[in-house]
């Protein structure tokens, strides 16, 4: 209910006004059953303009640092995630990646579409980083289409530590889905969960005109934060 009343009463109606996106493909998200929309993850502001646009609820498996927050700011986020049926997902090691499949697949069991950042985080530099297979497992395992998506213009206005969104109009293109149902039962073959994710990449690429990193956008941001040097305080004499 309260992710209706967001929707079309309070969030919707003022990210239309303000960012006034345009939208390219919308005929590709079906109009029943369940899908996985798989998406470039450029800003923080993608979890709100994608749903925006669509006729369907999406369900988004969300980091779970959005429900962990400290004081009265990560609690209005926190309860604000759950009150729009966000999936918290820890992304600390392969027993926490199992469980957000698990989480995934649940919404996907339900008829539901599935909202999902093959990237895993959002990228600091505005490029398109390396999927993770996860998103395979599911698209094979559910036996669903996946649907690309590119944000197109959400980093320039708001990027990664930028709290205020810039006013500016953004742009959110679906690509057509993507059938894998000839990979059917092969969701344990690491080859063919690397070749899957590796087209569903590919298509958002083709949509979002990024240039392309073939490694993990987590993987060189803490390669390029370890080789800044390291600031220590000035003392006044």
């Amino acid at each position: 209910m309260f992710y209706y009343l967001l929707k079309y009463v309070f969030l919707g109606p003022v990210l239309r006004l303000l960012f006034r996106p345009r939208t390219e493909g919308l005929e590709h998200i079906p109009e029943d059953g369940a899908a996985i929309v798989a998406g470039n993850h450029l800003s923080f502001s993608d979890h709100f303009l994608m749903p925006v646009v669509l006729k369907r609820r999406i369900t988004f498996l969300a980091k779970q640092e959005y429900f962990t927050g400290p004081g009265i700011k990560g609690r209005l986020t926190a309860a604000f995630f759950r009150s729009a049926g966000q999936i918290p997902v820890d992304r600390s090691g392969k027993e926490a990646g199992q469980a957000a499949i698990r989480e995934g697949l649940g919404v996907l069991a339900k008829g539901e579409l599935l909202g999902i950042y093959p990237e895993g985080t959002r990228s600091h530099d505005g490029r398109l980083y390396k999927g993770k297979v996860g998103v395979a497992v599911m698209a094979l395992k559910a036996g669903v289409p996946v649907i690309p998506c590119a944000m197109v213009g959400t980093f320039e206005i708001q990027p990664p530590g930028q709290v205020v969104p810039k006013i500016k109009r953004v742009t959110i293109r679906f690509g057509e889905p993507l059938d894998f149902s000839r990979y059917a039962g092969m969701e344990n073959d690491k080859t063919v969960l690397r070749a899957v994710t590796d087209e569903i990449m590919y298509r958002i690429l083709a949509l979002s005109g990024q240039e392309y990193v073939d490694d993990y956008a987590a993987r060189v941001k803490e390669a390029q934060q370890g080789s800044q040097p390291r600031k220590f305080p000035k003392f006044r004499r």
